[in-house]
């Protein structure tokens, strides 16, 4: 269950937050953006991620994101229910939304969204645009097509499928 999992103890949090700040002071030695972050899975194994994207010429390869792609990849499941991400920065939308669909029970963050504004990497656009105040940065139309339901009519009928 989303949330459900219990927190590691201060000294614990504190480690691995220490260890995702590292790892972004690290990544920017090595060129990359100033963020890491570890998924810890319930079996303890820590899994690392720093921020790819100008490296990887990859927009979502957040710190965050490269974490839970990591740790994913490790358990052989996109299910990381009892896991907690430790990210040297405040998650942005993106990052929350994959640590959402991964099943990630607990975030824990170190410099916030603010920190991170007077750094030059300011989210709060994006912000605005979920919260419905800037519609138009990015407009969104809905074309309803006579097939739009078909590849949810395949899966329904597909006895294979892998539920998620």
């Amino acid at each position: 269950m989303i949330g459900s999992m219990s927190a590691h103890s201060a000294q614990q949090r504190d480690e691995y937050l220490n260890l995702a700040i590292e790892l972004a002071v690290q990544n920017v030695s090595d060129g990359g953006g100033p963020f890491g972050a570890v998924v810890v899975t319930p079996d303890g194994t820590v899994h690392e991620g720093v921020n790819r994207v100008t490296r990887d010429h990859d927009p979502t390869a957040h710190a965050e994101v490269v974490a839970i792609r990591r740790a994913a990849a490790a358990t052989k499941s996109f299910d990381l229910t009892g896991s907690v991400l430790y990210a040297s920065c405040e998650p942005c939308p993106l990052c929350l939304s994959a640590t959402l669909w991964a099943r990630v029970g607990r975030v824990y963050f170190a410099a916030d969204r603010h920190g991170a504004a007077r750094a030059g990497f300011d989210d709060a656009v994006f912000y605005e645009y979920f919260a419905g105040t800037r519609p138009e940065l990015l407009p969104v139309e809905h074309a309803a097509l006579a097939a739009s339901d078909e590849p949810f009519e395949a899966w329904r009928n597909h006895t294979h499928r892998t539920a998620y």
